[in-house]
């Protein structure tokens, strides 16, 4: 079988899996197609909650030169911001965090996720960008707040 037909069948396998977002940016960084990607989301259950996320993104040249065809690095940032009026919804409030987005890293193990935590006493939602792995797990992570304080119903003095 052709490679290229095993690939369109994996593609057409993990499509599904990845992450809801809508990518809303591409920037080239060298000649061999590396491009950093950026996706926006919203938050699942917090409506007025919007995320981007950037992430490095491999070119075929790369993949070639260097090898490892089915995996990205694990590098990610992501950014957090009120885009409407904040309501939330039914969210998981121990410090473990819900899972808010994924997007494959790799073929099988390697994934990109963004985790909200409910700080309830700092009245904040807080948003982590990191990799998940079966064993060798990244430090490489990126955090975001939303603060759920609203300045306009602060009595005035």
């Amino acid at each position: 079988m052709p490679f290229k037909h095993v690939l369109t069948g994996l593609c057409a396998v993990l499509w599904p899996l990845s992450g809801w977002a809508e990518q809303v940016g591409n920037v080239d960084v060298d000649w061999l197609g590396n491009d950093i990607l950026i996706e926006a989301f919203a938050d699942p259950d917090v409506q007025g909650v919007t995320c981007h996320v950037a992430y490095f993104d491999r070119g075929v040249i790369d993949r070639l030169q260097k090898g490892n065809w089915f995996e990205d690095p694990s590098n990610a940032s992501v950014s957090c911001r009120q885009t409407g009026p904040i309501v939330i919804g039914d969210i998981e409030r121990d410090d473990e965090g819900e899972r808010v987005f994924s997007e494959r890293r790799s073929i099988i193990l390697k994934a990109l996720r963004v985790t909200r935590i409910f700080d309830e006493a700092n009245q904040t939602l807080i948003y982590i960008a990191h990799a998940t792995e079966v064993q060798d797990g990244s430090a490489k992570m990126s955090i975001s707040t939303v603060p759920l304080f609203d300045p306009s119903s602060r009595a005035k003095n």
